[in-house]
């Protein structure tokens, strides 16, 4: 992982100990981490910290977001809300870095439920190696971005 890239991490109650090893690992790595929270397992509400993470990529805050849930599902479709965030949900490092690679993602979500610890941080470390290939990506990139519309 290539160090002080400002990260933004977020979980809900089911992902707050796989968002403890991602946080630990890029601490060791020398990133800084902007943690969201949360940080128990009382039952919370995933989209209000899939807001906060969106909110600090989008405003400058952080260069990458890392979003934890059950599955990765419901929490990457709530990050995916805000327009101008590209949230992948990866299962290991090849997604993660092909979320990157061609789709210039800048939220990376995981399931604690359905992906271990080390294919996490693998998944993890890929993606914040990767950089967008560009070139053909680019104009299906641009497609995604808010104030594009299709040319009659």
């Amino acid at each position: 992982m290539t160090a002080s890239i400002p990260v933004a991490l977020g979980s809900d109650h089911a992902g707050v100990g796989l968002k403890a090893t991602l946080r630990a690992a890029l601490e060791e790595a020398g990133h800084p981490v902007l943690d969201l929270g949360t940080d128990g397992p009382e039952s919370v509400d995933y989209p209000d910290f899939a807001d906060a993470v969106a909110r600090a990529v989008l405003d400058g805050r952080a260069r990458f977001g890392v979003l934890v849930c059950g599955t990765g599902i419901g929490i990457s479709i709530a990050a995916n809300r805000h327009p101008g965030i590209r949230c992948a949900l990866a299962q290991d490092a090849t997604t993660a870095r092909l979320s990157r690679e061609h789709n210039d993602a800048n939220v990376l979500a995981l399931g604690a439920r359905v992906t271990g610890p080390e294919v996490a941080l693998d998944a993890l470390r890929a993606f914040l190696a990767t950089p967008f290939a560009g070139g053909r990506h680019e104009r299906r990139v641009r497609k995604l971005t808010p104030d594009w519309s299709p040319r009659p």
